[in-house]
């Protein structure tokens, strides 16, 4: 999970890292507001999106307080690699006298924590390695065994950082590894970390957090934001692994390979399928239900493709949740189902008693060719 500029430096600043002086704010309205309170004549206007590369874009302004709020409405509404601005982080503008970097991710090749440092700053690290490799410092840490003083005082002198900023951002990497630990981070920044007149700021920040972990974290978790459909909204609420497609075959299966394979096949027979949807192993028969529901307010799904082996997932769980949902939700949809694996004889004999009581639209095949090929043709392909 990725946030926001403003949350990083909100995360940052309590726990004891210096940030400028600012606020969110959703119109321009709110940005005269916000920059009448703030020091100094001039105002900087951030557009807070979840991508690198907005100064670039222009994304970035330094105004005067009176222009602020006219030149905040170029930034509201423009859009940055995709995304849309619908808020900026109006700060204060910071006197600066020089820019560093600080950041750290996780070394996967060495099993630790890679922490990064530079006596430059303001651009993006890779750009720095390319310009000035001899800038920077670099330090694998164990998590095992933590980050010790020396490690950090190695690191900065690698990195060349001036001796009279040394204790400052000896600090400061010592406060961004405890963040990175504490908050089950992938990723941690402060690009750039800059030197003013009344001390050393993260003028900029980055703070990534292990999706897995958010359960633990809730107070970082509930800083969440959904870029995704509402559909996707609402399966990652329910814990449903679902992916938005723009085919119209609704595809339902157990384990992510599983889901590939179907879509795989759909193509193969010539369809589109319209999602990725993995009910995981050992699904329980209300989830099913609910990935039927859940495709079926898809406008644009023609028909259904059950496609279930069962290995932790047993087939009769599977067709009791499918049961249920016939009979709750109105289906209007063909459903074409295969079973196969743990429990298929009495999962068939569930969905068979079922069609013989309720004859409808569903299709029961017996093998994953036959019914991609059959999804197709309900669908039109």
């Amino acid at each position: 999970m990725k946030l926001y500029e403003h949350q990083a430096k909100q995360v940052f600043s309590k726990h004891g890292i210096r940030v400028p002086q600012g606020k969110v704010a959703h119109s321009p309205a709110e940005v005269a507001e916000i920059a009448e309170k703030l020091p100094g004549d001039e105002v900087v206007l951030k557009s807070q999106v979840l991508v690198g590369g907005r100064g670039k874009a222009g994304g970035i302004a330094i105004v005067k307080k009176s222009e602020a709020a006219e030149k905040s409405k170029d930034l509201f509404g423009m859009e940055i690699k995709g995304l849309k601005v619908e808020k900026l982080l109006v700060e204060e503008k910071l006197d600066i006298q020089k820019e560093m970097y600080v950041g750290m991710t996780l070394d996967r090749e060495n099993k630790g924590i890679v922490l990064l440092a530079s006596s430059v700053g303001g651009m993006d690290i890779e750009e720095i390695a390319a310009k000035h490799p001899d800038k920077i410092g670099r330090k694998t840490v164990n998590p095992v065994w933590g980050l010790w003083d020396y490690q950090v005082r190695e690191l900065l002198y690698d990195a060349g950082i001036p001796k009279e900023y040394f204790r400052d951002v000896f600090g400061i990497v010592k406060r961004l590894y405890s963040i990175f630990v504490r908050y089950e981070a992938e990723l941690t920044e402060i690009n750039p970390l800059v030197v003013t007149p009344t001390g050393v700021y993260a003028a900029d920040g980055r703070l990534n957090i292990d999706d897995n972990a958010l359960y633990r974290q809730k107070e970082v978790a509930e800083f969440k934001e959904y870029a995704g459909s509402e559909l996707e909204k609402e399966a990652e609420s329910k814990g449903i692994n679902y992916v938005k497609l723009e085919g119209n075959i609704g595809v339902i299966a157990n384990g992510a390979g599983m889901s590939m394979a179907t879509m795989d096949l759909i193509y193969l027979e010539g369809g589109k399928p319209a999602n990725f949807l993995d009910i995981g192993g050992g699904a329980s028969a209300d989830l099913v239900k609910a990935s039927i529901d859940l495709i079926t307010r898809d406008p644009s799904v023609k028909v259904i493709f059950v496609n279930i082996f069962g290995g932790i997932t047993r087939c009769d769980v599977v067709a009791e949740g499918l049961v249920k949902a016939f009979s709750e939700i109105e289906m209007q949809l063909p459903v074409v189902l295969r079973l196969a694996g743990t429990n298929e004889e009495e999962g068939r004999r569930i969905i068979e008693e079922y069609m013989e009581k309720n004859p409808n639209k569903l299709v029961l095949v017996k093998t994953m060719e036959e019914g991609a090929k059959k999804a197709v043709e309900l669908g039109g392909g």
